[in-house]
C-alpha cells in the first residue's frame, strides 16, 4: 500500500524558534509545512529561560556587543558574522513585539525603550531583553498562536524525520539537491514521504548525548545526523556547552537556573559556604560559561562534593519573586526556598556550538536545503556562546532564509516523484532492550570521557565504544522497522562519533574544549574543525 504523500513548496522540520519565525517570515501564498517531534512547543525554546541579547540601551553600543561575543568565542568567532548578527538584532527583537511578545518592562529605564534588560556572563552591558525568567516561553507560546492562524502552514505534529530525500534518490539524477525526507508518524508507524522545493533543517541540538542535560528530550541532534548522511560539512561539534547551573535535584534533572541570577548578583558557593569563582576569574561569577563551568567541576571532583550552590538569598525576596517567578516557584515545589537558601547547582550539557554549516543566507552545502538555530555552524559563537546569543541567532538565520527561499523560489522546479519508503524486508523488532541498552551505554560514557574535561585516551576509549555500538545499530536498523527511540538512537550515535572526531582533532584547549594533554591555546589552531563526509559535492548554487 503507498505510503501517505505530501507536497509543499517549504518543509520545515523544527518547530522551536528558527523553524516558527521562518515560517512566519514567508509569504503568505506559499504553501508550507512544519514537522514537530512532539507536541508544537516541546524543544528547547519553550524552556529558554534568560532572554535574547540585543542592543537596545543608548549607552550600549554595536561595537561593544560584538567585542563581548568575540572575546567569549575565545578568537574562533567570525567576525563578519558576529557583526552581521549583532547588527539585526534591536530589528528582530522589534519584530517579536509586532507579533505579541510581551517582554519585561522598566518604566524608570528611559534609555532602554522602557523595556527591563538584564546582564549575563561574557557582557559588559546590561542587553538581554527577556520576558521575567520564562523568555522561551513567551517566544514560543506567541509564535505558535499566530502560526495556528496562518492558513498557508500545515502543522504536522508527533513526527520525527528518518532521512533526507535528496536526488541520489532518483535512478537517473544529474545534480545533487535536496528533495524532502521520509518522515515517521508516531501515531501510525506509517513512514510519509514529504517533497518540497526546500528543506529548512530548524531540529535543534544534540544534547542529549550527554547524560545530564538542561535541555528536553527531543535534542537528539537530528537535523545534523542527516545533514550528515546527506553529505553537508559540519563544524565545531567539539564545543559542547555545559551550563554551570542545572538544578541538582532527583525530582528535576534538567530544570536549569538561569545564568541571569549571576547577573543579578548570586554567589556560587561550596558545600562549606565558601565563595570560590573570584579564584578562578577576575570576573567571578560574570565570567563566561566554559569557564564557570569548569570551576565547578573542578571544585566538585576536588571535594568530592555531589553539587555546589548558588546563592541569591541576600536579595530582597520581592525583587527575587518579581524577577525569576518560574525558578522561585519550581523550587519551593521541590522544598526550596530560593529567598531563604541556596540552590544546589551541577554543570549539564547545554549548547551545540558546532554543526551543519551554512552561508550568510543559512544555505547548507547541499541545494536546496536550509538550517537554522542550534542545528547550524555559522560562525557566530566561535570556541564558545555568549550568553543569550542563541535566540538572536535563530532569529536572524531565519529571517536570512525566508528572503533567500522568496527570491529562488520562482526559479525552483517542484521536485519529481520519488520512490515510496520501502519496509518489504524488514520485520517488527524482537529486542528492543538493544536500543534501551546502548542509548544508556552511549549517554554515559559521552559524560565520562568527552565532557567538561577531556584527555586524548578518554576520547579513544569513546571512539572505540561509538564505533562498536553503531554496528549494532546499522544491524538493527537494517532489519526491523523504525520507531522513535531507534531513530534517535541512531542519529545521536552519528553526532557522538562526529564530536569525538572533532575532539581528537584540536589538540588544544580553547573555549568549551579543555584537555589535560594540551591544556593550552595553540595560536596556529585559529580555524575552525571541519568534517567532510564522503558524499560530499560542493554546492552548485
Amino acid at each position: 500500500m503507498p505510503e501517505p504523500f505530501f507536497r509543499h513548496d517549504v518543509l520545515i522540520l523544527g518547530s522551536g524558534a528558527a523553524g516558527l519565525s521562518l515560517a512566519l517570515r514567508l509569504r503568505t501564498d506559499l504553501s508550507v509545512a512544519v514537522i514537530s517531534k512532539r507536541e508544537l512547543a516541546e524543544g528547547s525554546t519553550l524552556y529558554a529561560q534568560g532572554g535574547i541579547s540585543a542592543v537596545m540601551d543608548a549607552q550600549d553600543s554595536i561595537e561593544s556587543h560584538v567585542q563581548d561575543t568575540l572575546k567569549a568565542g575565545a578568537g574562533l568567532c567570525e567576525p563578519r558574522v558576529v557583526r552581521h548578527v549583532v547588527e539585526r538584532g534591536p530589528d528582530n527583537i522589534r519584530w517579536l513585539l509586532d507579533q505579541g511578545v510581551e517582554f519585561t518592562r522598566d518604566a524608570e529605564s528611559s534609555s532602554t525603550g522602557g523595556y527591563h534588560l538584564t546582564r549575563e556572563g561574557g557582557h559588559t552591558h546590561r542587553r538581554v531583553v527577556h520576558a521575567a525568567d520564562a523568555t522561551g516561553y513567551a517566544v514560543e507560546t506567541t509564535l505558535e498562536a499566530k502560526i495556528r492562524a496562518r492558513p498557508n502552514v500545515t502543522l504536522h505534529e508527533q513526527r520525527i524525520a528518518v532521512d533526507l530525500i535528496t536526488s541520489k534518490h532518483l535512478p537517473d539524477h544529474r545534480d545533487h539537491r535536496c528533495l524532502g525526507a521520509y518522515i515517521l508518524n508516531r501515531g501510525t508507524g506509517r513512514v510519509e514521504t514529504f517533497l518540497a522545493r526546500f528543506v529548512v533543517l530548524a531540529t535543534g541540538g544534540a544534547n542529549k548525548v550527554y547524560l545530564y542535560t538542561s535541555n528536553p528530550d527531543v535534542s537528539t541532534g537530528d537535523g545534523i545526523a542527516m545533514a550528515w548522511r546527506a553529505g553537508c560539512r559540519v563544524a565545531n561539534m567539539e564545543f559542547m556547552q555545559f551550563h554551570p547551573t542545572c538544578l541538582y535535584h532527583p525530582d528535576a534533572r534538567t530544570f536549569l537556573i538561569t545564568e541571569a541570577l549571576r547577573g543579578e548578583g548570586a554567589h556560587l558557593l561550596l558545600p562549606d559556604g565558601e565563595r570560590f569563582m573570584p579564584r578562578f576569574d577576575r570576573r567571578a561569577e560574570l565570567a563566561p560559561r566554559d569557564i564557570v563551568a569548569r570551576a565547578i567541576d573542578h571544585e566538585m571532583k576536588r571535594l568530592g562534593a555531589a553539587c555546589v550552590y548558588l546563592d541569591i538569598s541576600h536579595r530582597p525576596a520581592n525583587f527575587i519573586v518579581e524577577h525569576f517567578p518560574t525558578i522561585h516557584k519550581r523550587c519551593l515545589e521541590l522544598g526550596i526556598d530560593i529567598a531563604r537558601e541556596p540552590i544546589p547547582v551541577v554543570p549539564a550539557a547545554h549548547y551545540t556550538c558546532g554543526g551543519v554549516m551554512v552561508d550568510a543566507h543559512a544555505r547548507t552545502d547541499l541545494a536546496g536545503l536550509y538550517a537554522s538555530g542550534e542545528t547550524a555552524y555559522t560562525g557566530l559563537h566561535g570556541a564558545n556562546r555568549m550568553a543569550s546569543n542563541s535566540l538572536l541567532e535563530c532569529l536572524v538565520y531565519s529571517e536570512s532564509a525566508a528572503l533567500d527561499i522568496e527570491r529562488r523560489i520562482a526559479d525552483c522546479p517542484e521536485p519529481p516523484e520519488v520512490p515510496d519508503w520501502d519496509e518489504s524486508r524488514v520485520t517488527e523488532p524482537d529486542e528492543e532492550v538493544v536500543v534501551t541498552h546502548n542509548w544508556e551505554e552511549l549517554r554515559r560514557f559521552m559524560w565520562d570521557y568527552v565532557g567538561i574535561v577531556r584527555t586524548n585516551k578518554r576520547l579513544r576509549r569513546a571512539k572505540r565504544r561509538a564505533d562498536l555500538l553503531a554496528q549494532e545499530v546499522i544491524e538493527y536498523y537494517s532489519h526491523f522497522r523504525v520507531s522513535n527511540d531507534l531513530i534517535e538512537l541512531r542519529n545521536l550515535l552519528e553526532v557522538a562519533d562526529l564530536i569525538i572526531q572533532s575532539a581528537l582533532r584540536r589538540r588544544e584547549s580553547r573555549g568549551l574544549h579543555y584537555t589535560l594533554d594540551f591544556p593550552h591555546k595553540d595560536a596556529t589552531q585559529r580555524t575552525p574543525t571541519i568534517l567532510i563526509p564522503d558524499s560530499y559535492q560542493p554546492r552548485r548554487e
